[in-house]
């Protein structure tokens, strides 16, 4: 194993596959990059465009090319000195369709199928109907009405000789065997025959299913041979699947489907009623016990043959807070690997958390440090104006926190409603052990659960069977209680200490406490489960959409609340990170983040010109509202959307729009897709106007038909002419925060990723839009060009890079020049030391050294500060040890003496990096 370098993330789909992947192995090895970071390429469902809803964890995904195409791959990478990382995905599978062979077994056999265990289903819930049953939410109408439309239909499959229900022609619902005799009937001797032995299926337990198996292939081959058993089959299934329109005809199908190990719902039974364990709301992915060894196993094989042949170096967990016990399957990874292998975990931390030091981890995906990077390019001195124009716009003025704690709480009510249900259930049988909690109903200890996790302020605890609570655990775990008692002060405080006792596990922390061990701890683990959804559903893909004070800092992993980072506050993260954790990776963009790294850093240049923007912003509206005749600006769309739409114009207005004298029409109409793309999606997410399971058509065409309204030339002449000056300065400052931003994911501690194609410009917005094909021809033959170029005369270049700056060249550049560096003094950033300079306000520096070798790296923040003020005059001091040396700018070429003075450090960058001479 060998620790990375530097990572590159390709994310696969059916349009990039494991040969396109291979053709841009030379062009990323140029780039300097050791490690592919691969997104899941396990097989999944057919048309996935991301990987994560896996249908076989032991095989590729044919839609990414076959084993030929896959091993291809790995020695085009080998050839390269490239290695793979890979996103794996141990949380959940996808469901539904017909390409899940585990779930259509359980569908098929109840909780007597072999792999009813291996999904986290409620085989015993409080919904009497559910009993023995799963609830599958497929349908887009209520029962009745699918099945009068002809929509549900009976089908043999004469290849497998088995029976099952179709919805919609896409999603099979697998006959229990036990009831073929029920559809063979007794028209024709054979299927008689067998039919009858089918029915007889009991005598041959425990072998029931290996038997229907052999009955199944007797079936399909006496349907082959007979041309009449054919027709007596035909006639059977039309006896049973009626006329659409006809509700009585479907009699006999329905009373098939009642008698079936599952039950098909309108998809929006799912929040009340679903009984298996979901990835958050999504109803087509399942969770998985993990913590069961014979499902480990399973999941793994094909993985841990790839870190035992070489192929793999390292592991993504995805998701790492799904699991029941994730530092009990981190473990269980690093013992039954057999290998070691870099390992991090998708862990979003709280702004007051640690990631757990007993987690055999290498570090977590970066959520944290991208919002640390962000941070530091935001001036706080900002914050009281942009507070002042966002209540002052949009007439909102609430707490952040209490907005987050609503949308907690809407999530409980409504998307993960049965979840909740669930656990109250659990509760209360726990409650019931003991005489002094016996009178706790279900009704009070629900609402008591669901004020306690509304409050929780970490995505959850890690409470296990083997150990006590951290002191972490109890401080979030209190402060939730505490203040969900407060909140909540109509309820007895008598049952807020026994989910306290319960949720921490105290309740069985000595012997004979009257209440089961395994009872609890369990109640108290499946809590955790859940709390964690609940906080992404609620902070992430609800709050993250209704705060938009400044969108820059709505980001996975992110606190909306905090205007920016001191540079103690950063400076202590990185010496931590390099003390504790120093191969963690960096990351600035992802497939997950909700805008692209450099979209985000060139809206931080909004915190520089709080009062500019609040003029702008009360302008564009005037103007706009006025042109469809809503002079009171009171219509639709709501301000607080509005007010969005503004930043996200600002933050990702494309570079080759500015400067024309004539907009071009086919790169403002992509552009003006993309922004209505996104503004569907925040809509919806938000969830107080629209949303993804009733759209209010009525309010999204009135943002929709504003954005149309912003951005056609014909019809908004005068927004565009006050628009575009302002948000071309923007742009052009943010240059030096995109500058900034990548010289120091490139040169701190940890192990830097570049997300695909953001070598270039990264003005995306949220998922699908991050997703979009990568150029990498482009990037290739213009890398080509700028190492012919920066070989030559490197300082000209980088100021030719900067005038030019709308093409995204000079990106490219630091990028190459910087992951070269990183492979010319691997020992220096893999084990270097990190100490900070002391510098004003406006200047980041550090020193990174290892043994002889020393880097020094300074930035200079705040672009518009710079160009109004310039460069204090001032000088870096270097320690003591470093004081004689003379220094190179790797970036510009340029040599300085000991004294190093800011003004000539930054004189053609806002940024150097400075390799130290004896």
């Amino acid at each position: 194993m060998s620790t990375p370098r530097a990572t590159y993330r390709l994310q696969f789909n059916s349009r990039f596959g494991f040969d396109d992947a291979a053709a841009v192995a030379p062009y990323l090895a140029r780039l300097g990059i050791s490690h592919i970071y691969a997104s899941p390429y396990l097989k999944a469902r057919p048309g996935s465009l991301h990987g994560y809803d896996i249908v076989d964890h032991d095989a590729l995904n044919p839609e990414l090319g076959d084993e030929a195409a896959f091993r291809r791959m790995v020695q085009a990478f080998a050839d390269c000195g490239l290695r793979q990382i890979l996103d794996f995905v141990p949380n959940h599978m996808g469901v539904g369709g017909v390409d899940n062979p585990l779930w259509l077994d359980v569908l098929e056999w109840g909780a007597d199928s072999l792999y009813a265990g291996w999904f986290d289903i409620d085989w015993d819930p409080e919904r009497r109907y559910l009993q023995g049953k799963v609830l599958v939410p497929f349908l887009g109408d209520q029962y009745g009405a699918v099945l009068e439309s002809g929509q549900l239909q009976l089908k043999f499959d004469p290849t497998e000789g088995s029976f099952a229900v179709w919805a919609y022609d896409s999603h099979k619902l697998p006959i229990c065997p036990l009831h073929y005799d029920r559809i063979l009937g007794n028209d024709h001797p054979e299927l008689e025959r067998i039919g009858d032995s089918f029915a007889g299926l009991p005598d041959w337990r425990p072998q029931i299913p290996r038997r229907a198996g052999e009955l199944k292939a007797e079936l399909g081959a006496a349907c082959g041979e007979n041309e009449e058993a054919r027709a007596a089959i035909r006639t059977a299934l039309d006896r049973l699947n009626g006329t659409p329109g006809d509700l009585d005809s479907w009699r006999g199908l329905d009373a098939l489907i009642q008698d079936q190990h599952w039950r098909a719902a309108h998809f929006r039974v799912a929040a009340d009623d679903i009984n298996y364990r979901r990835f958050f709301d999504i109803n087509d992915l399942a969770g998985l016990r993990m913590e069961l060894p014979d499902v480990f196993e399973h999941a793994h094989r094909l993985v841990f043959r790839l870190l035992r042949d070489g192929t793999l170096d390292g592991i993504r967990i995805d998701h790492i807070d799904g699991l029941l016990d994730p530092k009990a399957y981190l473990r269980r990874l690093r013992e039954k690997s057999g290998v070691d292998f870099y390992l991090v975990v998708e862990k979003i931390l709280a702004h007051h958390e640690a990631l757990r030091d007993d987690w055999p981890v290498d570090g977590t995906t970066g959520y944290e440090f991208a919002n640390s990077l962000t941070g530091l390019l935001i001036d706080p001195a900002g914050e009281a104006m942009f507070t002042a124009t966002y209540a002052s716009f949009t007439g909102r003025n609430d707490a952040f926190a209490d907005i987050v704690r609503d949308c907690k709480i809407r999530i409980m009510h409504n998307e993960m409603a049965s979840e909740l249900n669930v656990l109250a259930r659990d509760a209360g049988r726990v409650a019931r052990q003991n005489p002094r909690t016996a009178d706790f109903t279900r009704r009070i200890l629900l609402r008591a659960i669901r004020a306690v996790i509304a409050c929780f302020p970490v995505y959850r605890t890690y409470i296990d069977t083997t150990s006590q609570p951290t002191q972490a655990d109890r401080r979030d775990l209190d402060w939730a209680v505490s203040q969900a008692r407060r909140l909540d002060s109509e309820l007895d405080p008598s049952v807020f200490d026994f989910l306290g006792r319960l949720l921490s596990g105290d309740l069985v922390a000595q012997p004979r406490s009257g209440f089961s061990r395994h009872s609890v701890l369990r109640c108290a683990m499946k809590a955790q489960q859940y709390s964690g959804p609940v906080m992404a559903k609620g902070l992430e893909d609800t709050a993250f959409y209704r705060y938009n004070r400044f969108i820059a800092l709505n980001e996975v992993g992110g606190n909306p609340v905090q205007f920016g980072v001191s540079l103690a506050a950063f400076h202590r993260t990185n010496r931590l990170r390099a003390q504790n954790l120093p191969h963690a990776m960096l990351s600035t963009s992802t497939h997950d983040t909700k805008r692209g790294e450099d979209t985000r850093a060139r809206l931080a240049v909004l915190s520089e010109a709080p009062d500019e923007w609040a003029q702008k912003v009360q302008v564009w509206s005037r103007v706009l509202r006025a042109r469809r005749g809503d002079i009171e600006g009171t219509g639709d769309p709501d301000r607080n959307d509005e007010y969005a739409f503004f930043q996200m114009l600002l933050g990702t207005w494309p570079p080759d729009l500015f400067d024309q004298q004539q907009l071009d029409a086919e790169t403002l109409a992509t552009y003006r897709d993309r922004i209505k793309g996104t503004l569907v999606k925040s809509m919806r997410e938000a969830k107080q106007h629209t949303t993804w399971a009733s759209p209010n058509e009525r309010y999204e065409t009135a943002m929709l038909d504003l954005a149309d309204l912003a951005l056609d030339p014909a019809r908004s002449g005068t927004f565009l002419t006050d628009f575009l000056p302002f948000a071309a300065t923007m742009a052009r400052l943010g240059v030096a925060n995109t500058m900034i931003q990548t010289v120091l994911k490139l040169t701190l501690p940890g192990v830097p990723d570049v997300y695909q194609g953001s070598e270039l410009w990264d003005l995306s917005l949220v998922d699908p839009d991050n997703r979009r094909p990568v150029d990498y021809a482009l990037r290739s033959t213009l890398l080509h060009e700028l190492e012919t170029a920066l070989s030559t005369d490197r300082v000209d270049t980088m100021r030719a890079l900067l005038r030019t700056w709308q093409d995204g060249r000079f990106k490219l550049a630091i990028v190459a020049t910087l992951l070269r560096l990183r492979a010319s003094l691997p020992a220096l950033f893999a084990e270097g030391d990190y100490e900070p300079l002391a510098t004003s306000d406006e200047i980041c520096a550090f020193v990174r050294r290892q043994e002889r070798q020393a880097l020094l790296v300074s930035v200079h923040r705040f672009p518009a500060r710079r160009e109004a003020q310039g460069t204090a005059d001032a000088r870096l001091e270097p320690p003591t040890d470093l004081a004689g040396r003379t220094w190179q700018d790797v970036l510009t070429g340029l040599t300085f003496g000991p004294e190093l003075e800011l003004g000539r450090l930054h004189d053609v960058l806002p940024c150097c990096v400075l390799l130290g001479e004896d």
